[in-house]
């Protein structure tokens, strides 16, 4: 079994079987980020692909300064978003009110599947599902996803807030949904 600097190392040489080892190890990861900045699974499939391609040519630059995991996921990240960048243009974002809203901290998501979550967050517009993402999965900064899309910090913030908004409407709706099944 090659260790991952061996393999590593293989990869660089453009051996086929490092390759899909690598590949095969984390795809899986990589494909569930990609799914939640696509709209649909063919979409999310030709992110990944893209992905591993730049993966694959890029390597020989991974500096081991971080886990390669990481690094292969900032690859996909970035992937994503200038997949995405195009349709962010078609559907400008733009600043919102502040919107309030009633959030319920102590109330959980745990009767959801993943699967459903997954669904309603990749039914948000386009901005509002990069920003969300961006912000509550991956965890940058509003400044940071402002200088990644080309927006501005407040703009990052009001979608970030619309998405918030649009997920817990989904939310409510799906939980009055199952209420009504349970007493028809």
């Amino acid at each position: 079994m090659l260790e991952q600097k061996d393999l590593i190392e293989a990869c660089i040489k453009g051996d086929r079987v490092a390759q899909k080892r690598l590949y095969d190890t984390y795809a899986g990861k990589m494909y569930l980020i990609c799914l939640r900045y696509t709209k649909s699974q063919q979409e999310a499939e030709d992110v990944l692909q893209e992905s591993f391609i730049k993966v694959f040519k890029n390597i020989k630059s991974y500096r081991a300064e971080s886990k390669l995991e990481y690094w292969i996921r900032r690859i996909v990240i970035n992937t994503a978003l200038n997949s995405q960048r195009k349709k962010l243009y078609m559907y400008p974002m733009v600043d919102v009110e502040e919107m309030k809203h009633d959030y319920d901290p102590g109330k959980s998501l745990s009767h959801f599947r993943m699967e459903d979550l997954l669904k309603m967050i990749r039914e948000l517009p386009t901005g509002c599902q990069t920003v969300f993402n961006l912000f509550a999965i991956e965890g940058y900064g509003h400044k940071e996803i402002a200088d990644m899309l080309g927006i501005s910090e407040g703009t990052s913030k009001s979608q970030f807030a619309r998405a918030r908004k649009l997920l817990q409407e989904k939310i409510i709706k799906e939980e009055k949904a199952e209420r009504y099944e349970k007493f028809k």
